[in-house]
C-alpha cells in the first residue's frame, strides 16, 4: 500500500526512507527466519523431551525403590509430557506476542 504526500503529510524523502526501512526489515526477517525456525524446533523439542526423560528415569527408580500398586514409571512419563507441552506451549505464545509487538512497531 502506497501512500501519497496528500495523505501523510510527509515529504517526498520521508516516505522514501520509511519505504527503505521496512524493505530493511523484510530483508532482516528473511534472513533470521530459517535459522530462528530451526531453533524454535529444537527448543520446543528440548522443553518436552527433557522431562519426558527425567520424569520415565525417576520413575524407575521409584519403581524400583518403592513399589506401589501403580506405575510410577508412566506416571512420571505423564507428567513430564504434561510439564514439557506447558512449557513449550508457554514458550511459543511469549514469542508469538514479541513477534507481533515487532511487527507493529515497524508497521507504524
Amino acid at each position: 500500500m502506497k501512500s501519497t504526500p496528500e495523505k501523510t503529510g510527509s515529504s517526498f524523502s520521508q516516505q522514501i526512507g520509511e519505504q527503505e526501512n521496512q524493505k530493511l526489515n523484510a530483508q532482516h526477517e528473511t534472513k533470521q527466519g530459517v535459522w530462528y525456525g530451526l531453533g524454535m524446533f529444537g527448543m520446543i523439542g528440548w522443553s518436552i523431551t527433557v522431562p519426558v526423560l527425567l520424569g520415565t528415569a525417576l520413575g524407575v527408580w521409584l519403581d524400583n525403590h518403592y513399589p506401589e500398586s501403580f506405575s510410577w514409571t508412566i506416571t512420571l512419563l505423564f507428567s513430564g509430557l504434561f510439564l514439557g507441552c506447558l512449557t513449550a506451549w508457554t514458550w511459543v505464545s511469549t514469542e508469538e506476542k514479541t513477534m507481533h509487538q515487532n511487527k507493529e512497531k515497524s508497521d507504524e
